[in-house]
């Protein structure tokens, strides 16, 4: 392994975990920053959301619902675990890793991100993330059921 390689995926994993910290502090901004200017956030079962100004505007919804009907302070913790480097190349990246989110309720909802990161200005910066669902609580405070799949 050549050293950029070893700086590249030090960059990529603090990229990631920006991205988590600043959404579950509610620093939208801060997590919009971890994408490239045009960069695109795609649920799957929903509309991609393009640019950093719809990336906040989309989170700034799902944040809004976590407070609603509460009696609790709102906690929200994202953790990534097994990320994996499956291209890595001085220009771009594919990085794979499962995510598990806690709330007040316990086990929230957890699932996978697939990400492109481009180098940009001394860091990397996500250019596509792809964020499956794999499964939520009935009682979710951020996220919508998968899709059943005919899976039991």
């Amino acid at each position: 392994m050549e050293m950029w390689e070893l700086f590249a995926r030090e960059q990529i994993r603090d990229t990631l975990a920006r991205y988590n910290w600043s959404g579950d502090a509610g620093r939208l901004d801060g997590l919009a920053e971890t994408f490239c200017v045009d960069g695109v956030l795609e649920i799957r079962g929903l509309k991609p959301v393009r640019g950093r100004s719809e990336i906040v505007a989309f989170h700034g919804g799902v944040t809004r619902n976590v407070a609603v009907n509460v009696d609790v302070k709102p906690v929200i913790r994202h953790n990534i675990a097994n990320v994996l480097f499956t291209r890595l190349a001085p220009d771009e990246a594919h990085v794979s890793c499962y995510f598990t989110v806690v709330t007040h309720i316990g086990l929230d909802h957890f699932g996978r991100y697939r990400d492109t990161l481009v180098p940009d200005g001394g860091t990397w910066l996500i250019k596509h993330r792809k964020v499956s669902t794999d499964w939520a609580a009935p009682n979710s405070a951020m996220a919508r059921q998968p899709p059943d799949r005919g899976r039991r």
